[in-house]
């Protein structure tokens, strides 16, 4: 549900997230578009505490022109008792000139993130007021496959 502010006798739209991923890497190109590679819902660890040595969080988000100006934001990596694992918090800058609707584009490259224990990590995205569920993550422990058995030479 959402809580629409009146402005002028219209209703404002929210902030929208209309995107939000984990990958290995996200490049912007010169022409604007985004290149993104490497995009995973899940992690393979072989013991936990676990870390992930490197990891880019993407974040698209559209604002109405009301809430232009200086928006503060924050991502917490939350498990599933949500225990906060890692916190990330900014400021973005959104300009509402020009036709269409206001985007934010907030890519985060983090390194040496640890899972303290095996299960289910999200990002919760705290901006415009209202928190919003993001990307998550599974983190499992890998176990290597059991080596086949040792055949007995064949003598013919």
């Amino acid at each position: 549900m959402f809580d629409f502010a009146r402005t002028g006798g219209h209703l404002a739209v929210p902030m929208e997230l209309t995107l939000a991923l984990i990958c290995e890497e996200v490049r912007e190109r010169p022409d604007g578009r985004l290149d993104v590679s490497g995009v995973f819902h899940d992690l393979a660890a072989p013991g936990f505490p676990a870390r992930q040595d490197r990891m880019t969080i993407l974040f698209v988000m559209e604002w109405s022109p009301e809430e232009a100006g200086p928006q503060v934001f924050r991502a917490d990596l939350v498990d599933d008792d949500e225990r906060r694992v890692l916190t990330i918090e900014g400021e973005t800058d959104v300009d509402a000139r020009g036709p269409g609707a206001a985007r934010t584009r907030l890519v985060l490259p983090l390194e040496r993130v640890v899972f303290p224990h095996e299960g289910r990590y999200r990002f919760q995205l705290v901006a415009g007021g209202d928190v919003h569920e993001a990307c998550s993550v599974t983190v499992r422990l890998h176990t290597e496959p059991a080596a086949p058995a040792a055949r007995p030479p064949h003598h013919s």
